[in-house]
């Protein structure tokens, strides 16, 4: 490929730049850059316009760039598209190459960028050269990670180094409340928080959802809207470990599924786990979480995850949505038994076991560290109800257990004697 320089024309920044990321936009003195706030503050797309910009210079060596989530099935539908998009909004990406088995793009001068999960170590250990790192989503990630990305940035002929970090407040449990925010940072950091007043660009359907969040769940709207740390109210699973689980380890234990439909605001969340009855432990072995899919790609995306033939629990609400599935070739979907009390019924069955999740499984992490009990306003005590967020994958998980708690005691499945031995358990 043949480089070229590249000039961008924009005339008028404030109508394609939150004065936000502006302010820092040719700004590269601080290696690590973090940039957290709530939901729709325009972070995530500021540091890609950053990044893009800072590409795009005529640098002695042109840059190489790696994109990063923690899980790499999930980049193509997010990270990338931000990237592709910037490129598209820039009027660069028809001059680009785009290496698709690679998930490559070559900017026209000569420039690179490099889209990866780190659930593959291995791979990102193998490459060289790297001159700035982008960590999507930065508390999925751990600190172990950050450390080993940081090692990478070690190319001499790359000037201005760099490592971003993007992310919504979490628990102050997780890694990046720790090291960024308990004590001092590094003084080689740059922090900056945002919400969605910073936003400019933000339509105003969005803007009041989030501020109605403030009369609904006070706790959330701080978290969330405003993007401040916080601590959350009671969760409703205080404790759960994280681990590489090998599958092959676990193969003796009986599986079992649950889905919940979703759509445009709030996602599929298809959940696989593992129960040990003997030692009651349960494991949650495989997650697949998006928004804005319809039935058939639901249904292209189970079949593709080798779980075609596997009998499946999903949402009853969903009836037209089961029937469209078992149509498509997942025959074994079935409705679930909702009833009075089925949520609480549910959580407190799951709370029976020691949980183990398996750490590429971000979502469901997310949503344990997040699902808390409702809380009244006036005396401070507890509803036994949970709040209703942060809970699709809960949900699906609840799906996925719901025989042993609510069977039909005229009919038996194929997974009779594992629910009978469930039911031992004294539960």
């Amino acid at each position: 490929m043949t480089t070229a320089t590249v000039n961008l024309n924009i005339s008028k920044p404030s109508e394609v730049f939150n004065r936000n990321i502006f302010d820092v936009l040719t700004d590269y003195s601080h290696f690590t850059e973090v940039h957290y706030g709530g939901g729709s503050s325009g972070k995530s797309h500021g540091v890609v316009q950053k990044v893009v910009v800072k590409a795009l210079q005529k640098w002695k060596h042109p840059r190489k760039i790696l994109w990063l989530r923690k899980v790499g099935a999930t980049i193509a539908d997010s990270l990338f598209q931000d990237v592709k998009s910037c490129l598209i909004d820039f009027k660069v990406w028809d001059f680009c190459e785009w290496n698709k088995t690679d998930n490559r793009v070559t900017l026209p001068n000569g420039a690179v960028f490099l889209f990866k999960g780190m659930d593959n170590s291995e791979k990102i250990k193998s490459i060289k050269g790297i001159s700035d790192v982008v960590m999507e989503e930065a508390s999925e990630f751990n600190l172990n990670d950050y450390t080993q990305l940081t090692l990478r940035l070690r190319e001499r002929k790359h000037l201005d180094k760099q490592i971003f970090l993007m992310f919504n407040p979490v628990s102050k449990l997780n890694w990046v409340y720790k090291y960024f925010f308990a004590e001092e940072p590094p003084s080689s950091t740059l922090i900056k928080q945002s919400s969605y007043k910073d936003n400019k660009f933000l339509d105003e359907m969005t803007r009041q959802n989030l501020e109605d969040l403030a009369k609904r769940n006070p706790a959330y709207y701080k978290i969330y809207a405003l993007g401040e740390f916080a601590t959350l109210d009671k969760l409703v699973f205080p404790k759960y470990e994280t681990a590489i689980l090998n599958t092959e380890q676990l193969s003796h234990l009986p599986s079992y599924f649950g889905l919940d439909f979703g759509y445009i605001n709030d996602p599929s969340a298809f959940i696989h786990i593992k129960i040990d009855s003997k030692n009651k432990k349960l494991y949650i072995i495989d997650e697949y979480v998006k928004t804005g899919m319809l039935n058939d790609e639901i249904a292209r995306t189970i079949k593709q995850l080798g779980y075609k033939k596997e009998e499946i629990t999903a949402d009853s609400a969903e009836q037209k949505s089961i029937a469209e599935l078992k149509k498509l070739g997942v025959d074994r979907v079935r409705p679930t038994k909702k009833g009075k009390g089925s949520i609480v019924q549910g959580i407190q069955f799951l709370q029976q076991f020691e949980i183990i999740v398996d750490e590429r499984c971000y979502k469901t992490i997310e949503e344990l560290n997040n699902y808390t009990w409702k809380k009244d306003k006036n005396t401070d005590e507890y509803y036994n109800e949970p709040v209703d967020t942060y809970n699709h994958c809960i949900d699906a998980l609840r799906y996925s257990v719901e025989r042993f708690y609510n069977v039909k005691p005229e009919r038996k499945s194929k997974a009779a004697k594992n629910v009978q031995a469930i039911k031992n358990m004294g539960l």
